[in-house]
């Protein structure tokens, strides 16, 4: 408010009849001193707005450039070379004799296994004694697993019953056993089980005078045959004989031979294409929200106006029209059974996936893996980290820019609210020095009216 209308409405209030509330009645100070602030006030309103719109605009930008993370993620999976697109699914005819697991990469085929008996481990017993908290006599008791050196252990009167010799071999590191106490009718015996299957696991326990006698039995190797080759294994678990394929032994029959399988992952990498797609037509709503007109509030997204975004836009749908030659069949999305709708997001037909992933492996595989020239997953890879990287992606630069804009502008902000309350602090005393002025009036008129009298 300007001057003259401040002191118009001073002089309106000292004007009015002081019944009413006005000649002696004084103004109201803080009225007066918001009226004269109000061009500062409303410049103030401006940059908090402002404030509010670059807020608004970095909250958007965030949320988008974490959806951009996902998209990444996506890709990547797309094109890691051990990774879904490679995954290699083995599977068994009798999965109670045994199972498989296929590392990627590894070589389709079927493969005849038969498995005569499983690898066991060696057990060690000792001869029962009254019970496990009888006493033993001290001494010493040596444990050899295999060829390894034998582990003495010492029993004394802190541990010198089947109890305490369990508890002694099991704090014992390294020692290559697990013992446990077994009781029955005949009484307590300390049991021992060696931690390493197979004949180099068989155990040797050899106690000194007066101790109790032990029963071993020694381990046995897996035994079986691999397409006709006989397999010795010390491990339930066989590896190395087909390259790249796990055997998990479950059980033994010589009379039945198990096929096992490998080939692509079919049901990985239909996972792997729709993560893709997910994220990626959650990007597209993200770009479409931004750009849309709001019916209630007839504006577009805070970043609707945002050049990064435009590009975004652009660059991220033109990787999904990417197209290659010479790779069979799988030249393009379509050839996946993956369409674009008309707001750009994408839709799958996992029926003609599924037959394009079983029927072309290979071909798929090269259309997405990113070591393959041209491939969609090479484009995909450029175009996205270009916008998503977390230092030198379009997004993180223009989120920065936002950043130190909005540093500046709340510097700038708290820098005029400091010169607005020194401005106040200089109005205020003057307007109350003005109020009361204005009350003394009908005081000041009387003294005047009756030193004229006095004259008169």
């Amino acid at each position: 408010m300007s001057s003259t209308s401040v002191g118009g409405s001073i002089l309106t209030g000292s004007q009015t009849n002081t019944s009413n509330g006005g000649l002696g009645a004084g103004i109201n100070v803080s009225q007066l001193v918001s009226a004269a602030m109000a061009n500062q006030t409303a410049e103030l309103t401006i940059m908090q707005g402002q404030q509010t719109q670059i807020s608004n605009e970095q909250t958007a930008l965030t949320s988008f450039n974490n959806d951009l993370q996902t998209l990444q993620n996506s890709v990547y999976g797309l094109t890691d070379p051990v990774g879904q697109m490679t995954a290699i699914a083995a599977s068994t005819s009798d999965p109670s004799i045994l199972s498989a697991t296929a590392m990627s990469g590894t070589a389709s085929g079927t493969h005849t296994i038969t498995v005569s008996n499983l690898a066991t481990t060696s057990p060690a017993y000792s001869a029962a004694i009254a019970s496990s908290s009888t006493a033993l006599a001290t001494g010493t008791l040596n444990i050899q697993v295999g060829s390894g050196a034998a582990t003495p252990i010492t029993i004394d009167n802190t541990n010198n019953t089947l109890d305490g010799l369990a508890q002694t071999i099991n704090n014992t590191p390294n020692i290559g056993v697990s013992a446990s106490v077994i009781t029955d009718a005949n009484g307590a015996r300390l049991a021992l089980v060696s931690n390493t299957s197979g004949q180099g696991g068989s155990l040797t326990v050899t106690p000194s005078s007066g101790l109790p006698t032990f029963t071993t039995a020694a381990g046995q190797n897996a035994s079986l045959t691999v397409d006709g080759i006989p397999i010795s294994s010390a491990s339930n678990v066989v590896t190395g004989v087909l390259s790249g394929v796990t055997l998990n032994l479950a059980g033994a029959n010589p009379n039945t031979s198990v096929t096992v399988s490998t080939g692509p992952d079919v049901t990985q990498q239909e996972a792997a294409v729709n993560s893709f797609v997910s994220a990626y037509n959650t990007v597209i709503g993200d770009l479409n929200s931004q750009f849309a007109i709001d019916p209630t509030t007839n504006q577009a997204g805070a970043l609707a106006s945002d050049g990064t975004l435009s590009l975004a836009q652009s660059q991220i749908l033109s990787t999904v029209s990417f197209a290659m030659s010479g790779n069979g069949n799988v030249q393009s999305l379509a050839g996946l059974g993956v369409s674009m709708n008309n707001d750009g997001t994408l839709k799958v037909n996992n029926s003609a996936l599924a037959s394009a992933l079983q029927s072309n492996p290979s071909a798929v595989q090269s259309f997405f893996q990113s070591g393959a020239s041209g491939s969609l997953g090479a484009n995909l890879s450029s175009i996205v980290s270009s916008i998503a990287d977390p230092i030198t992606g379009s997004v993180a630069q223009d989120l920065n820019g936002l950043s130190q804009t909005q540093t500046g502008l709340t510097q700038q902000i708290s820098d005029f609210q400091t010169q607005m309350n020194t401005m106040q602090q200089q109005l205020t005393p003057e307007y109350v020095q003005v109020d009361t002025t204005l009350q003394q009036l009908p005081l000041m008129l009387q003294q005047i009216s009756q030193q004229l009298q006095s004259l008169g």
